[in-house]
């Protein structure tokens, strides 16, 4: 059984609104063994990047699979991104949906591509603004729920999009999370930290990074990542932060800027 299986599990919405985000010592311990296979699938990748062995080197994806969908919901939703987020971080959250969209490609997931692109525009739309011992998801989850319940969707689709919002830096989320919750924990992962990258296609990497710049994004990330993980002692930013070296891992990650 996955860490992320069970609707309370760590990271869920309904585990963060509960804890506010903060991991008992037993959950730290929990996290430990899905967090160095992380870390090893990270430097692993880098490797095979290095000497061209990376099977994205040799796999190519329709560039029409990674386009955002086209209805009224999704441009609200990166309507109100833009003005939520600063550039650095909109182009993030346009590049994880691709990112996660990749994925899909490549494994022939099934998802939903709506309800991906709306968490996507959201998952980071309370990071720059931190409040003391309360992770920042529940600040975004609550803005997409509104969002989402302004767009008349059901109670279902509502809680897709905050558990996937909610999920992405718990390490070991799996399909059994929810296509979206995996889809956007995996793109966003990516983005900041190169996991999973060695299998993107090299003219999707190219690609995607061209039609939305990275411009100075890790080094804004990184920033409000350490502000969060002041911000909450004990939670998953803190914790990424003190156990998987975050500050160095997102400057490693094979991108530019």
């Amino acid at each position: 059984m996955s860490l992320a299986q069970t609707a309370d599990a760590i990271g869920s919405i309904t585990w963060t609104e509960r804890t506010c985000g903060v991991l008992t010592r037993r959950e730290q311990r929990a996290l430990a063994r899905p967090l160095v296979r992380g870390e090893l699938a990270i430097v692993t990748g880098r490797i095979a990047m290095a000497l061209r062995l990376h099977s994205g080197g040799r796999q190519a994806i329709d560039p029409v699979r990674l386009l955002p969908p086209d209805s009224a919901m999704a441009k609200d939703a990166e309507t109100a991104a833009r003005d939520l987020l600063s550039p650095a971080l909109l182009n993030h959250s346009r590049r994880t949906y691709a990112w996660g969209s990749a994925i899909a490609a490549l494994d022939g997931i099934e998802f939903d591509r709506e309800l991906l692109y709306v968490a996507a525009m959201f998952h980071d739309t309370g990071l720059a603004t931190h409040v003391p011992e309360v992770d920042f998801t529940i600040r975004r989850a609550a803005l997409a729920r509104t969002f989402t319940d302004d767009h008349g969707l059901a109670a279902p689709e509502r809680e897709t999009v905050a558990n996937a919002i909610a999920l992405p830096h718990t390490p070991g989320v799996g399909i059994d999370s929810g296509a979206e919750a995996f889809l956007l924990s995996a793109g966003a992962a990516v983005d900041v930290f190169g996991l999973r990258s060695d299998r993107v296609p090299d003219a999707t990497r190219k690609q995607v990074v061209s039609d939305f710049p990275r411009t100075g994004f890790k080094r804004e990330f990184a920033r409000a990542w350490r502000e969060e993980a002041k911000q909450v002692p004990h939670g998953r930013a803190w914790y990424l932060h003190r156990f998987a070296f975050s500050d160095i891992t997102i400057r490693l990650a094979p991108f530019r800027g």
